[in-house]
């Protein structure tokens, strides 16, 4: 049965890899500004104690960067190569792994009553690094994979150029947004309540707009991606709560590790897609359907921890 699935993958992909997706230059102007306020809406809900918190939990931030910036790419170059995904799937796949976590983690781990503060110095502090680890650990994967290298010949690649360009999309608005949090507090409090939620809204409706405009390429290319980020989402969900479980973390620690290395900023990988690869139909498909299939997972999981925290309430008290 896996055989012949694996082997009609294989078709698909081949397919999929010279697709390119249509996305006018306003677009992703709109994909850039869109970007830049979710980093800017992060950092405006981020104070530099967050960083000294982050200092006074350097164990567990340590569990953290590693299973986000080390184990994620790593396992899913290995998925890319069980499912027998080629070329374009797998470098979009490779790419979502690479990115840092968004300001829906933070959202997520309040919702299933998780440590918000881990949430939020975890969110800061990934995001800088990925300035730095995201070009390096795309390069690096990008390259070794057996048929994604190929594609990244073709377009030649640079590292230095997509870290100038995440260092604009991130650094920018993300140091803007501390700064202001830090010598206007009232403003940026009042701000992030509105900033963040416009900007997800932003980010949806780009991503609506692009299938909209694409629907003949997303429906014929739907089922290798949604088995792909199905899967692909599953196993980064999985690594964040196996790893705090092995490191022995408190359920709430625990939470919020789950959804900061399950939950990927995609909206950033889909803008990288679109500026470096052309708009490539697998990696353009896989952010876009990972941006919409990532919500619906974590609210799923925050949720049923959510159910799970209630039950377990009136159990607590009684034994108290």
């Amino acid at each position: 049965m896996i055989a012949p699935l694996i082997a009609d993958l294989t078709v698909l992909v081949d397919d999929v890899d010279s697709v390119k997706i249509a996305f006018e230059e306003g677009s992703l102007t709109t994909l850039k500004i869109v970007i830049g306020a979710i980093l800017f809406g992060i950092a405006l809900d981020t104070r530099l104690e967050d960083f000294a918190l982050a200092l006074r939990r350097p164990g567990t931030i340590a569990i953290g960067v590693i299973a986000q910036f080390l184990l994620l790419p790593a396992l899913t170059f290995g998925l890319t190569l069980l499912l027998d995904v080629r070329g374009s799937v797998a470098l979009g796949m490779i790419l979502v792994a690479c990115c840092p976590p968004g300001n829906v983690s933070n959202i997520l781990t309040h919702r299933a009553r998780g440590d918000v503060a881990l949430s939020v110095s975890m969110t800061a502090l990934g995001n800088v690094l990925a300035i730095f680890l995201m070009p390096l650990n795309m390069a690096f994967w990008g390259a070794l994979h057996p048929t994604g290298k190929e594609v990244l010949e073709d377009i030649e690649l640079s590292a230095v150029d997509m870290l100038v360009e995440i260092g604009l999309v991130i650094g920018v608005p993300f140091a803007a947004g501390i700064a202001i949090a830090r010598l206007w507090p009232s403003i940026a409090s009042r701000a992030g309540k509105v900033v963040g939620p416009v900007a997800f809204l932003g980010l949806g409706a780009v991503i609506v707009v692009g299938v909209a405009n694409n629907w003949s390429i997303f429906v014929d290319h739907i089922g290798v991606v949604v088995l792909a980020v199905f899967a692909h989402d599953a196993l980064a969900l999985l690594l964040g709560y196996g790893i705090a479980r092995a490191t022995r973390l408190p359920t709430a620690s625990t939470k919020a590790m789950t959804f900061e290395v399950g939950i990927r900023n995609a909206g950033l990988g889909l803008l990288l897609v679109f500026t470096y690869f052309d708009g490539l139909g697998g990696m353009a498909l896989v952010a876009a359907w990972w941006g919409i299939w990532d919500i619906i997972a974590g609210l799923a999981v925050a949720q049923w921890w959510r159910h799970r925290s209630r039950s377990d309430a009136p159990a607590e008290k009684a034994l108290a």
